[in-house]
């Protein structure tokens, strides 16, 4: 598969704790550079992201990050926020613990106030598969519209591909180490790709001619 394309799915993504304004900067430049789908950045800073890159390049955050237990209220403030400060795009972290005691109209409620919150904008589910069985997976493809794990695998991917409704994307996050492991999950279903790890590559690969 041409790197150039799988590039142009990928999320690029930053989200430590300690990330700093020069770091995100690198990874904007990087996105344009490399033509990344868009990229995942905290929250805070959405606003000067977005008015460093302008309209070249699509800003995504996340919402409920990373234990997704916030009150869907906050949800839906921390959404609103966001597009404000020029988010083009939202990850949520769906609340697990709802999942465990089966309250899906209360986890599909929630999705559908942030897709309101998102005035159009993309909106992806992130589930978190290492902490779910299959059964819980399976109710979830019903519910959601798109999602994301904090370490996808190819059986994942593979068992959403299987029970999602038409239309409906996929996008894994986490245990992307290679171009092999993009190539893999793309191949599979996945549709964009959570990583800082694949730009990493192709500058340290292709850093000469790109």
């Amino acid at each position: 598969m041409d790197v150039k394309n799988i590039l142009a799915h990928c999320d690029h993504t930053l989200l430590k704790q300690e990330s700093t304004w020069a770091q995100i900067k690198e990874v904007c430049d990087d996105g344009l550079k490399y033509g990344c789908a868009s990229v995942c950045i905290p929250a805070s800073f959405v606003k000067q992201a977005a008015d460093y890159v302008g309209n070249e390049l699509k800003i995504c955050t996340v919402i409920g990050f990373p234990n997704g237990y916030s009150t869907t209220a906050v949800k839906v403030f921390e959404t609103e926020d966001a597009i404000r400060n020029g988010a083009d795009e939202i990850d949520m972290v769906i609340n697990i613990g709802w999942v465990k005691d089966q309250r899906w109209d209360e986890v599909l409620a929630e999705i559908k106030a942030i897709k309101a919150s998102c005035q159009g904008r993309i909106l992806k589910v992130i589930v978190e598969t290492c902490l779910l069985t299959e059964a819980e997976k399976i109710k979830l493809c019903e519910l959601v519209t798109d999602f994301s794990t904090g370490g996808a695998t190819r059986e994942d991917v593979a068992l959403f591909k299987a029970h999602i409704g038409p239309g409906v994307k996929i996008k894994a996050a986490g245990g992307i180490s290679s171009l092999q492991d993009a190539e893999d999950f793309m191949a599979l279903g996945a549709d964009r790709l959570g990583t800082s790890r694949i730009v990493k590559l192709v500058k340290g690969e292709h850093a000469e001619g790109y």
